[in-house]
Order: C-alpha cells, then structure tokens, then sequence
C-alpha cells in the first residue's frame, strides 16, 4: 500500500509540474487610442457668447446632439448618448485629472437647457481647456497635461498620456 501511495503522489506531482510549467498565453495589447486632435487650429470664439449658469460655465451642444459644458474651475465634459463610449457610458468629463468615462442617472449637463451649437471648424476655449469641431468630430484637450478625448461617430475615447513625459525611448520633447 505505501508504494501505491509514493506512486500516486509522484503522479500528481508530475501532473501538477506540468500545468505550473506550462507558460501562459499572451493575449495582444490592445491598440494605442489615436493622437487627438489639434483642436487649437480651429478658430476660436467668444466665450461670452457661450457663457451659462451665471457665467459659471460656457455651454455649447455637438453635431451628436451632447451638451459639453467647460466649468470656470476647471472641469469639463460633455453628456448625452456618447457614441461608441464603454458600457453605454453617457457621459465623459475631466479636469482636474484625466478624463474618464461614467454613467449618470441623467444627462448630468441637460441643466444647460438648449446649449448654442459649437460650428464647424470652431473651438471654445478657458484657460488651458480647449474643446472644437470639425462638424464630425468634437475633441477637448487640456493644453496643460495634454490630456483629453474625442466623440466620434465612428467611436469615442480618451486620452490621458502625457507626450512631453511618456516618450518613446530615444527621443526627447524638445530635441529630436
């Protein structure tokens, strides 16, 4: 019996070796979210025009029908049925930090009530937050960190690298 026993626990031995040995598979990263875009090349507009709540925030509605809102202290976002957003995220907002997508009960900037259309080829910026639009595409970026995201037809994303700290190895900020 005892060398029935030795012969059993070698086997299990063995077998449990073999799965502990068997390396994992790697599963692909995925992909980098694209660069955003330079929203700083459109033209900018008044943001008196755009002012809301007292003149606590500046207000404007995309081609996607969302209300993006930039707060005097430093905040922004935009809410409504963001295309493509994770989990059915509805609304995606930043600052300070980077942005990130969530979900809300409601449209958490619908308070605005009838936000005035951000144009084709226009930014509206305060401070360092910069949000504009293509007619297609509406991005805000923190000029500061860099920072933001995009809401696409074809999909929305954020962006919180930072490209003047994470470089790719052997390059530099200022001299390439």
């Amino acid at each position: 019996m005892a060398v029935l026993s030795r012969i059993l626990i070698g086997a299990a031995s063995a077998v449990g070796a073999a799965f502990v040995g068997v390396p994992g598979v790697a599963a692909a990263q995925p992909p980098a979210p694209p660069p955003l875009p330079n929203v700083n090349a459109y033209t900018p507009v008044a943001p008196a025009e755009y002012s809301v709540m007292d003149n606590h925030w500046y207000a404007f509605s995309t081609p996607e029908g969302l209300t993006c809102v930039l707060q005097r202290n430093g905040g922004y976002g935009c809410s409504g049925a963001i295309p493509g957003a994770p989990e059915g995220a509805n609304l995606v907002s930043g600052g300070p930090g980077a942005p990130a997508f969530s979900t809300t009960a409601g449209g958490l900037f619908d308070v605005v009530g009838g936000a005035k259309p951000l144009e084709p080829g226009t930014r509206l910026s305060f401070q360092t937050v910069s949000c504009g639009t293509d007619g297609t595409v509406t991005a805000c970026v923190d000029g500061r960190t860099q920072a933001g995201f995009v809401i696409s037809p074809a999909g929305s994303y954020v962006s919180t690298s930072n490209p003047l700290v994470e470089r790719p190895e052997g390059t530099h900020p200022f001299f390439n």
